[in-house]
């Protein structure tokens, strides 16, 4: 089994996707003015393997901040016409610009004023003739050796649906916390979670001052549960940490007055922080990197607005 159709195969499709680039122009332009225009819904249709790269391209735009779906051509004809409505944009997707379902989609689209835009690889076709953008997506070959299967035309219209998706997502300042929003389930929802989101907060940090004694410290962070305590000073300042460890360490080393300590004498000065608004897996990355458990979450002028313990993330199944 040498495997040389399926490399070939990759080879057709990545050029396919290559030639894309090169049809980013005027055209491109235009459809992405009259979709960051869209008052209405972005509605994108095609039939058969076109159809379901359509409903792909739609699942991305509305994930990205523009609400889209899918209206499949020949259910259109049974009743479904009716989700179409003035204000929206349809993008249709027909390699030959000839497939019947969709151009029976033409007289209505004409009549409640919505802007077509086709991708297709026939610039010629009735399609293209009726719409107000045409973007070019043909391609020298498929990579099906029989040149049948809808190949790497398919990946040729995916490519360019993403594309117009994430200039679109640029033009509308869509931020991590716009794409949290809209994925409140699943791994990418966990991932993009922000620190502050997971942190504990309020009377749940363990909090003690320079000069308490070490029996003070001891009970703070017995009665928090995180192995350490902040240092904080009368102005809410930040002036250092004390976990477990030092404080083992430190009765080690100590003799028989060790508990006459204050916590200043062996807190750390420069304890690692964070910012409330940073993201999770930042804090596991800091945590992996110091070989730490803890972070005290600040506001960046050293007043302490949180802690997150290396069990915030695991409850919240990070790993």
């Amino acid at each position: 089994m040498s495997l040389d159709t399926a490399r070939k195969v990759l080879e057709i499709e990545a050029d396919a996707v290559r030639r894309m680039a090169e049809r980013v122009d005027a055209q491109a332009q235009q459809a992405v003015e009259y979709l960051y225009a869209c008052q209405g819904r972005v509605v994108v249709t095609g039939m058969g393997k076109s159809g379901l790269v359509a409903q792909k391209i739609s699942a991305t735009l509305s994930s990205t901040g523009t609400p889209s779906f899918f209206l499949h051509p020949a259910e259109a004809m049974h009743g479904d016409l009716g989700k179409l409505t003035r204000g929206d944009v349809l993008i249709a997707l027909s390699y030959s610009g000839e497939t019947d379902e969709i151009l029976r989609l033409l007289n209505t689209v004409k009549r409640l004023g919505i802007p077509l835009i086709s991708l297709t690889g026939n610039l010629d076709s009735t399609l293209s003739k009726a719409s107000e953008v045409i973007i070019d997506v043909g391609i020298p070959q498929e990579a099906c050796p029989l040149g049948l299967a809808p190949t790497a035309s398919t990946t040729a219209q995916l490519a360019m649906g993403d594309a117009l998706a994430m200039e679109l997502l640029t033009l509308r300042g869509f931020k991590e916390d716009d794409f949290a929003q809209l994925h409140p389930g699943g791994n990418l929802a966990v991932q993009l979670r922000r620190v502050k989101q997971v942190m504990e907060a309020g009377e749940k940090i363990p909090c003690v001052k320079p000069t308490d004694m070490l029996s003070d410290v001891i009970y703070e962070m017995s009665k928090k549960g995180m192995g350490v305590t902040t240092v904080i000073d009368d102005e809410g300042h930040l002036v250092g940490i004390v976990s477990d460890g030092d404080v083992r360490r430190f009765l080690q080393k100590s003799g028989t007055h060790t508990l006459e300590l204050t916590a200043a004498a062996i807190m750390s000065k420069k304890p690692i922080t964070i910012l409330e608004k940073e993201l999770a897996t930042k804090a596991l990355n800091l945590m992996e990197s110091f070989k730490i458990t803890c972070l005290v979450v600040t506001d960046g002028q050293k007043h302490v607005k949180g802690i997150v313990h290396i069990h915030n993330l695991w409850t919240t199944q990070m790993f």
